[in-house]
């Protein structure tokens, strides 16, 4: 479902230095639609003007082709586009690729939990290169602590170091792509490896940033996690 600018910010579409963001969500697990509504609610409390487009569609099961991709354009006059979806066994080649290569051409984005188990089963490698990081598990839930490793970022600048987290879920990193800066890391409570939680791609012209926390809704009314989420958009928008 294509939705035009969304989430009753009529001031924040018309400043012109609002921020263009195009949210890409649903599929399997988690609740998308609190999720939305608590991303808008934070960029709007910490002044940050956006223009939001919202694009809710595939269900809610883990397979979905949906219909924004079959335009080639489609990421076409975003500063960001933020992926918060969840389709683990969409597979086709062809369709990942009519994402990647968008982003690949300059869409710049940001990564949300979820989104690195989407299209997990593909055999193709170009979305996981495009995320920065390859994952196909994640640990139990818990309170994770989060260790920053790059304090002079401007994503991370004001982090709490070792900040616990609401209760949210660990993701396994198998693989760290050449390209991702690793900004914070929590630790595994059954192996004690640490993981990358949020980090920062270049995937051909585009910035990326990316967070494997954002399971629980509790997670989205955490005003620490938010905060990193609106400097992340920032950040990949170029406005930061």
């Amino acid at each position: 479902m294509m939705a035009a600018p969304t989430g009753g910010f009529a001031e924040d579409s018309a400043a012109p230095s609002s921020i263009k963001v195009l949210l890409v969500t649903g599929g399997c697990c988690h609740d998308y639609d609190f999720q939305t509504k608590a991303m808008q609610m934070a960029f709007k409390k910490r002044g940050v003007a956006v223009n939001w487009t919202v694009v809710n569609d595939g269900g809610n099961g883990t397979r979905a082709e949906i219909d924004l991709y079959k335009n080639p354009n489609w990421a076409e006059g975003f500063d960001v586009v933020i992926h918060n979806e969840c389709f683990a066994a969409t597979t086709d080649p062809d369709y990942i690729r009519s994402i990647t290569r968008s982003h690949h051409a300059g869409a710049n984005a940001v990564v949300i939990h979820c989104a690195m188990h989407t299209y997990r089963d593909a055999k193709i490698d170009d979305w996981r290169e495009f995320l920065g990081v390859t994952s196909r598990r994640h640990e139990h839930q818990s309170h994770y602590a989060v260790n920053v490793v790059a304090q002079d970022h401007a994503i991370m600048k004001g982090y709490p170091d070792g900040h616990k987290t609401a209760m949210d879920e660990l993701y396994v990193i198998e693989k760290k792509w050449p390209n991702m800066t690793v900004l914070a890391t929590s630790k595994s409570e059954k192996t004690d490896q640490s993981h990358p939680v949020f980090w920062t791609n270049t995937y051909g012209k585009a910035r990326v940033f990316g967070t494997t926390y954002g399971h629980s809704n509790e997670t989205f009314e955490d005003a620490v996690y938010l905060d990193t989420i609106v400097k992340g958009t920032q950040w990949a928008a170029g406005k930061k």
